[in-house]
Order: C-alpha cells, then sequence, then structure tokens
C-alpha cells in the first residue's frame, strides 16, 4: 500500500504553481490550489484570491457550499443578507465564514493596497449563484458573538 501513497498520498501544491484557469471574476484574481482535477479532492476547493483595490463582487451566493475566507494581507470588507444590509470587515489573520445560500459581496476595503486571501469551499463545484439585488444603504455594522465563549 506504501508505494501507491507515494503520488496519490499526501500532495505539496507549491505556491508558483497554482491554477489561474478557474471562474474569475472583473478586479479579482483567483488561483485553484487544491481541486479535483489537480488532486482528487472530492470535498472541498482551496485557491488563494487577490482583489484589487476598491474591486467587489456582485452579489451572489454558493449555493449548498460552505466558503471560508482567511485574510493573509489587506482589509476585507463583507455585506450579506438579502438586501445586502449587513456588514463586517476583517483584516491580516481573521477568517471568514460563508454559509450555505447566504447572499454576499466581497469587497477589498481599501482604496489602494490589494487583498490577499486564501478561499476554501466544501465541493469542488465552482458553484456562484448572481443575484440582483438593490443593496441597503447604509448597511448595518455586525460584530461577531461567539456562541460558545458569549461572556468574551
Amino acid at each position: 500500500m506504501s508505494e501507491s501513497w507515494k503520488h496519490d498520498g499526501v500532495r505539496v501544491v507549491p505556491a508558483d504553481r497554482l491554477d489561474p484557469n478557474t471562474a474569475q471574476t472583473p478586479g479579482m484574481d483567483r488561483k485553484a490550489a487544491i481541486n479535483f482535477a489537480r488532486v482528487g479532492a472530492q470535498k472541498l476547493w482551496a485557491g488563494t484570491v487577490h482583489i484589487h483595490p476598491n474591486a467587489k463582487t456582485g452579489a451572489h451566493h454558493h449555493g449548498p457550499l460552505e466558503s471560508v475566507i482567511y485574510i493573509v494581507r489587506g482589509r476585507a470588507r463583507m455585506r450579506w443578507g438579502e438586501r445586502l444590509e449587513f456588514s463586517a470587515e476583517a483584516g491580516p489573520g481573521d477568517f471568514i465564514y460563508v454559509p450555505p445560500f447566504v447572499p454576499h459581496q466581497e469587497i477589498n476595503a481599501s482604496p489602494s493596497e490589494v487583498l490577499e486571501c486564501v478561499l476554501v469551499r466544501s465541493d469542488g463545484e465552482a458553484v456562484a449563484i448572481n443575484l440582483d439585488i438593490e443593496p441597503a444603504e447604509p448597511p448595518e455594522d455586525v460584530r461577531w458573538v461567539d456562541p460558545t465563549h458569549p461572556a468574551a
């Protein structure tokens, strides 16, 4: 069994070998690291996204998929809700969790700095459903409350 794991076991995908042949959004550069085609991943997709200054996605959701965004550099602003009425920001070292079917929008909050993130989704499929939403202005700022440590 050990010999078959040589090429079917742990995989290291070097930073300079990420695949840009993935769904792109204007103002954003996505690159796949982990997916079915590259490593045989059955239940997740992982890669990077660099979001240009002041760039943002349109309103969308990812169907039944869960998403995690880790901020490497820069400042992210997320808006979510039926009218994108809620907003929160995240910086380097912060994680963002997006549940299934939640309408949201990713925004680079900086007018001058690139936002660098690592993105992980709970399936290898590139599910993105674009939504036609008139955003609520201004959005309500929401601070996270840890349900496992509510007094913290």
